[in-house]
C-alpha cells in the first residue's frame, strides 16, 4: 500500500503534518463520565465500540500497517474501560486511534434537541451556492455539490479524477467560503493544522460518522458539525461485521444523520 511506504519518509512539503491534538485533548476531558466496554467490532469500513451508547469511526484500513519483523500488538480492548480506550484515540498507532474515536463517540450524550435531521451534503448544496468550497476527503455527494458551488476543490490523499493533492491544502482553503473536513483527521491528528490554513471568514465544518457531536469543537472555530447516531446498535453492528460502507449502513436504518450547529439561533438554510 502506498501508506506503508510513505509512513518512513519525512512529510513532502505542503503535506499535512500531525499537530497537537488540543482538540483531541479536550474532547477527552469533557467527558466526565465512563462505561464498561460491551463490545468492539471492525469492520473494513467502520470500527465501533459499545458503551454508554454506539459509537462509531472509520476503520482507516489504508493507514494500518504492521512494521516488518514486529509481531502485532495484542489489544485488550474489552477489559478496558470506555474511558480507557477513549484516550488510545491520542496514539499514533492508527488502530488505537480509530477505536479511541469510536469509545469517545460512545461516551458522548448527544444534545438531540439542539441536533437537526440534515446530512452534511445537503447542507453543503444549500448554503455553497455559488461559493469557494474545499472538502478535505472525497465523499459521495462530491459530485452534486459540484453543480452548486462556484468552485469545488476535493483534496484527497488518495486522489480520484477532479480531486486535488495534499500538497495544494494551503492555497485552496486561503481562497475558500466554505471548508468541509473529514473527521478521520481527528484519527490521523492533522485537524488542528487544517483549521490553521482556513480564512477567518470561512465558514468550518467537520463531518462524517467519525464526527464526535460534542459543543467542544465550536470552542476550537467548528462552526457545523455533522455527523450520525446509531438508533439500532444491533443492526449497525451485523452490517458492519458484514463489511457495509456507510450507503449500506445507512439504509439499514440504524444510523440517524444529524447537523449541529454553533448559531442555534441562525436559518440552516439562509
Amino acid at each position: 500500500m502506498p501508506g506503508a511506504v510513505e509512513a518512513d519518509l519525512p512529510p513532502a512539503p505542503g503535506r499535512i503534518r500531525p499537530s497537537s491534538m488540543k482538540i483531541l485533548r479536550d474532547i477527552i476531558s469533557s467527558i466526565t463520565i465512563d462505561e464498561p466496554v460491551h463490545e468492539v467490532t471492525r469492520g473494513i469500513y467502520w470500527t465501533a465500540v459499545v458503551s454508554r451508547h454506539c459509537g462509531l469511526a472509520s476503520t482507516m484500513i489504508y493507514d494500518c500497517r504492521i512494521e516488518e519483523g514486529k509481531e502485532p500488538a495484542q489489544r485488550q480492548y474489552l477489559q478496558m474501560s470506555a474511558a480507557e480506550v477513549a484516550r488510545g484515540a491520542l496514539s499514533d498507532d492508527t488502530t488505537d486511534s480509530s477505536v479511541g474515536l469510536a469509545a469517545i463517540n460512545s461516551l458522548i450524550e448527544v444534545d438531540t434537541g439542539k441536533c437537526v435531521d440534515l446530512n452534511a451534503g445537503e447542507y453543503l448544496a444549500k448554503n455553497g451556492r455559488g461559493k469557494n468550497i474545499s472538502v478535505i476527503g472525497h465523499f459521495p455527494f462530491a459530485d452534486d455539490l459540484r453543480k452548486a458551488a462556484r468552485n469545488l476543490w476535493v483534496i484527497e490523499k488518495r486522489m480520484q479524477p477532479g480531486d486535488h493533492p495534499e500538497e495544494e491544502t494551503a492555497a485552496l482553503l486561503g481562497q475558500s467560503d466554505i471548508v468541509a473536513i473529514s473527521s478521520t483527521t481527528l484519527i490521523n491528528h492533522t485537524l488542528d493544522n487544517i483549521l490553521g490554513l482556513c480564512p477567518a471568514h470561512s465558514t468550518k465544518m467537520l463531518l462524517g460518522p467519525t464526527t464526535p457531536l460534542t459543543a467542544v469543537l465550536f470552542d476550537h472555530g467548528i462552526d457545523v458539525i455533522s455527523g450520525s447516531v446509531v438508533t439500532d446498535h444491533e443492526t449497525a453492528l451485523l452490517h458492519i461485521r458484514q463489511g457495509a460502507n456507510f450507503r449500506e449502513l445507512k439504509r439499514t436504518g440504524s444510523i440517524r444523520l444529524v447537523t449541529y450547529m454553533k448559531d442555534q439561533g441562525g436559518n440552516i438554510f439562509p
